[in-house]
């Protein structure tokens, strides 16, 4: 099912929502796929935000996150409603609202 991931910085929490329910993390991985949408002929309030179809994992242990390397940020305009990527695989969506894509750590 499609989820869509999205800052509320009143909360200052990651929310997911699709079609069925709504849930607020500190923390997300986003392990596969994901597309920017953006919504910016919204007259009240235009929006981006990240959707995909893949794993969503909520708060995950540090242990977990251990496999991963930053690679860079994904970077959201506010005010030109526009993404610096708009698309890739693996994001990590961070406490403090930073958003990196991540890529696997190969241990041979």
């Amino acid at each position: 099912m499609k989820s869509k991931i999205y800052r509320c910085n009143c909360r200052k929490t990651w929310s997911i929502q699709n079609r069925k329910t709504k849930i607020s993390a500190q923390t997300i991985l986003l392990h596969g796929e994901w597309m920017a949408e953006l919504k910016p002929e919204r007259k009240s309030d235009p929006k981006g935000f990240v959707s995909t179809n893949q794993a969503i994992i909520i708060n995950p242990e540090a242990g977990m996150l251990e496999q991963y390397e930053k690679v860079e940020k994904l970077m959201y305009d506010k005010e030109k409603v526009h993404f610096n990527l708009m698309k890739g695989k693996d994001l990590f969506f961070a406490k403090d609202g930073t958003c990196y894509i991540i890529k696997k750590i190969n241990k041979n």
